[in-house]
């Protein structure tokens, strides 16, 4: 129990703050037709946050993240994924208002996978509270502590995007949610100036 209990505050510890791959997700529940529509996003940033947390408790990330080089590409990339993902999100609507700009199924899964996979500040994060907390336990316990911390993740980002449906029924006009719209992607845009200062400084 100890080690379940341990997953669930560290994971929500780690997930609960505004990031750019909690703004993306939430905005896809707000901004598409339907739930079942935004699940590609869903979906993707869960499966990413399991290997992840999978990664860093195995230890192999760790050993990726030892090499200077690999980890300025992948702040490189990062920075022009967000670039391109805040253009996008800027001029996409929600469907109240116009309901062919949504982002497809393959740009939300892009999205979520460059704002989950190349984000290396949520890596680092991952692997050094989580990566690092797992080596408490060993065995069942290590296992236990692993799948909550997964369950967590998922259940985190299902939430998400049914609050995103929520907020658009309230919201019959689509006003509030271009406002969302146009919040996130400048939110985007600051996260990509932000890492680009770890490639500077």
């Amino acid at each position: 129990m100890e080690a379940i209990f341990h997953g669930v505050l560290l994971a929500f510890g780690l997930i609960l703050p505004l990031g750019v791959q909690n703004v993306f997700v939430f905005s896809q529940g707000a901004s598409q037709p339907t739930f079942l529509k935004a699940l590609p996003a869903t979906i993707t940033a869960s499966l990413c946050d399991t290997l992840l947390i999978s990664l860093s408790i195995f230890g192999l990330s760790l050993i990726v993240l030892q090499f200077e080089s690999l980890r300025i590409g992948l702040i490189a990339c990062g920075v022009l994924f967000l670039i391109y993902m805040g253009f996008s999100i800027w001029k996409s609507k929600p469907t109240t208002v116009d309901q062919t700009k949504s982002l497809s199924t393959s740009k939300q899964i892009l999205f979520a996978l460059s704002v989950s996979l190349l984000n290396p500040h949520a890596i680092l994060d991952t692997v050094g509270v989580i990566g690092t907390s797992a080596l408490k336990y060993e065995g069942t316990e290590q296992v236990l502590f692993t799948i909550t911390c997964i369950a967590v993740s998922w259940c985190w980002f299902f939430g998400l995007t049914f609050a995103g449906v929520i907020l658009k029924k309230f919201d019959e006009s689509g006003k509030v949610l271009i406002i969302f719209q146009k919040c996130s992607a400048i939110f985007i845009w600051c996260t990509a100036v932000y890492l680009c200062t770890g490639l500077i400084m």
